[in-house]
């Protein structure tokens, strides 16, 4: 009996050692604690929409909406909201068939980093712009837009440069990485200097030079060729576009580049 006993302590001694190594390994600093918290603040991020991630806050994102209040939003032209813009379920939300109009940011910006979510409705037409300034009849006289579409189920799908994620009209996206229509797709719109990015879903799809030669020559063909405001203001408003359609943005933050 006796080595049998003999093997039953030492399994008593052994195995309570190997549990006590993986927790220090699990639980012990270093990469894997890091890891931990970049998880933990991804998580929170999916939990909390219309929050900054403390990486985010950290590169000096700020939001434009809290998922409640939309303080830092007015009419294109005007000091008020129109009626059909208001905070629905965490979300910027329009609806047709109430007062229209697009809105626009009560700040502008020059070069920035903006990051957002748009769901849209079935044959649904929206649009983000950038470097919109007032005094034109419409944000889209000045701004170049990215385009928020159901591609799907809207006769503009079936062009590429009036396809979602399209530099309107100018430059279509290298591939359709929409989601279905009524989920939420991400945007990434980058401008530093003259030079433009888009990106959806984390993709890069559409990446050019405002004011080159190309540019120049694809506006001079194009209807903006009317707008002399078109894509001529380094500083402007970020707009979202009225076009007849529901549509719901979140998670709308900014960081202004040096």
């Amino acid at each position: 009996m006796r080595p049998l006993v003999h093997s039953l302590v030492l399994a008593a001694l052994i195995i309570p050692a190997a549990a006590c190594d993986r927790s220090e390994a699990a639980g012990s600093g270093g990469a894997g604690e890091t890891k931990t918290e970049e998880a933990a603040d991804a998580d929170a991020a999916q939990e909390a929409p219309n929050s900054l991630t403390r990486q985010e806050a950290s590169e000096g994102f700020e939001l434009l909406f809290d998922g409640q209040a939309l303080d830092g939003w007015r009419g294109y032209g005007r000091d008020d909201l129109p009626g059909g813009w208001s905070a629905e379920d965490g979300a910027i939300a329009y609806t047709p068939e109430v007062e229209g109009g697009d809105i626009i940011t009560r700040d502008t910006f020059t070069d920035f980093d903006l990051r957002l979510e748009w769901r849209i409705s079935p044959g649904g037409n929206s649009g983000i712009m950038y470097g919109v300034v007032e005094g034109p009849e419409y944000s889209y006289y000045s701004g170049p837009e990215m385009q928020v579409l159901d591609n799907a189920g809207h006769p503009d799908g079936g062009d590429a440069l009036t396809s979602a994620g399209a530099d309107y009209g100018l430059y279509a996206p290298s591939a359709d990485v929409t989601r279905p229509v009524g989920e939420w797709n991400e945007v990434r719109i980058v401008r530093r200097g003259n030079h433009v990015e888009h990106w959806l879903n984390g993709m890069k799809i559409v990446e050019y030079e405002l004011g080159d030669d190309e540019w120049k020559s694809l506006v001079a063909a194009s209807k903006f060729a009317e707008w002399p405001d078109y894509g001529m203001h380094h500083e402007g408003h970020i707009a979202l576009q009225d076009h007849g359609a529901r549509v719901w943005y979140r998670n709308l933050r900014i960081r202004r580049l040096p």
